[in-house]
């Protein structure tokens, strides 16, 4: 065989060899230092160790610290235990869920519903029956509007009207959030959250009518204006509202107070008549000379 040939051969072989050993070295290099960030970067994340639901106050057995790359850690989660136990859960947390800032209310803010309260808004309790409860199918977290019936003051005639509308439900007898099966909750009160003045509005229609409880779909914002319906409506007694006309008031006639008599005129004074002659003149007793007719 050609010496020459063996000689391009030879070093060929030998270049391949020094370009793979330095393509590999490089290859190493750059996977040692990928990995040597997440290992050195890991950040210590608080998690829930059961599930936590809405308005339980985290202990410190309710938790536990993970391990998560600083890259990935969540706006708001925690890292130290110190940092969410005795704090209420205003929303549900799963099992091995990262605890967010989001899901928690401030330590001391109460315990049960009142967390889940917002600033400047009021729960209120209506009781309710099976159909005023929507046949037991209001679960928390849904939305409903507020019918009222009743018979307005000096008014002819029973009315229905809608008093609130897209009013957050926030528990159901006793509970404060569904369960994962969706189940009705048989419950015979009912709990909305309000502003004062609605709240003012519910206790009103509470106590002086009757309410019904109409369930809506959550996604649905819009505010409807609605004239209400008359009893003389639903039996067919007009295709038109009327308006209200106030029911006649019955005047009771009352005697006019006796008018004072006026006073008694007083006495005439004391006259002396004088007579000289043709000339006749009328002097009263007490008065100056020359005061007399």
């Amino acid at each position: 065989m050609d010496r020459r040939f063996l000689t391009v051969l030879g070093v060929s072989l030998l270049f391949a060899l020094i370009i793979s050993t330095v393509f590999y070295q490089m290859t190493a290099r750059a996977g040692q230092g990928a990995k040597r960030p997440e290992s050195t970067d890991a950040r210590d994340i608080i998690m829930a160790a059961r599930p936590l639901g809405v308005g339980t106050t985290v202990k410190a057995t309710d938790i536990k610290v993970g391990k998560m790359p600083a890259s990935a850690f969540p706006k708001g989660a925690f890292s130290k235990p110190d940092e969410v136990v005795d704090r209420p859960v205003t929303s549900p947390i799963l099992m091995d869920e990262p605890i967010l800032e989001g899901r928690l209310a401030a330590r001391g803010s109460g315990v049960g519903l009142a967390p889940i309260i917002p600033v400047g808004m009021r729960a209120v309790s209506v009781r309710v029956n099976d159909v005023a409860g929507v046949a037991g199918f209001v679960l928390p977290g849904m939305r409903v509007d507020v019918l009222v019936t009743g018979r307005p003051p000096e008014m002819n005639g029973v009315i229905t009207s809608t008093c609130l509308q897209n009013i957050l439900v926030l528990s159901a007898g006793t509970t404060i959030q569904a369960d994962g099966k969706g189940q009705a909750i048989q419950a015979p009160t009912v709990t909305l959250l309000v502003n004062p003045e609605q709240a003012e509005t519910l206790t009103l229609a509470n106590n002086e009518g009757h309410i019904q409880l109409v369930l809506r779909n959550g996604s649905d914002q819009t505010i409807e204006k609605t004239a209400g319906r008359e009893l003389r409506q639903l039996y067919g007694l007009g295709a038109e509202r009327k308006e209200l006309k106030p029911a006649p008031v019955r005047v009771r006639a009352v005697a006019a107070a006796p008018v004072p008599a006026p006073p008694p005129p007083p006495p005439p004074p004391d006259q002396i008549v004088v007579i000289r002659g043709t000339q006749k003149s009328v002097e009263v007793i007490g008065s100056r000379p020359g005061e007399g007719k």
